[in-house]
């Protein structure tokens, strides 16, 4: 089974459908913010973005644990906003599905405020969107708009599976 890569900006929803895609497909699932340094965390818990050079040990680690996920599958959520990023992990699995879960700036603003007990600040949500590179027409994946009922977006994801 190919791996999966749950996508999007803070507040999308990564972690609640990535948990349920894999309870759907019995895979595991990891989530990405497991695989930050602690420099990483402490530096978005104190407001301030993550540059490209503070993502690349962490993405290398995400793409590492795709790379041993073989026959029995994976579901993992990761920012990606980046093609780069992607590419990053596409080389732990070239053929990596992604399923970038698309909201507004309002609606990721809205649910990062409302959640407790995550080190990521909405004040960070707006660089998230300024450096968002959507899934390209080349890139093995779908969009999903986020504001569906979990249900749905499970749906739509496997009907594309």
């Amino acid at each position: 089974m190919v791996p999966i890569v749950v996508m999007g900006v803070a507040g999308c929803g990564k972690s609640t459908v990535g948990k349920a895609l894999a309870d759907r497909l019995e895979v595991p699932y990891a989530e990405a913010d497991d695989f930050h340094p602690p420099s990483n965390v402490s530096k978005m818990h104190g407001g301030e973005a993550l540059t490209d050079a503070d993502r690349e040990p962490w993405l290398a680690a995400i793409a590492g644990r795709i790379g041993t996920a073989a026959e029995r599958g994976l579901v993992v959520s990761c920012s990606a906003l980046k093609r780069v990023y992607r590419d990053v992990l596409r080389g732990g699995d070239p053929g990596a599905f992604f399923v970038h879960l698309v909201l507004t700036p309002e609606v990721a603003t809205a649910r990062v405020n409302g959640r407790s007990g995550h080190f990521m600040p909405s004040t960070l949500v707006a660089s998230q969107f300024a450096v968002l590179e959507p899934l390209g027409v080349d890139e093995n994946g779908i969009g999903v708009d986020a504001t569906l009922p979990l249900d749905r977006i499970v749906e739509k994801v496997l009907s594309r599976l």
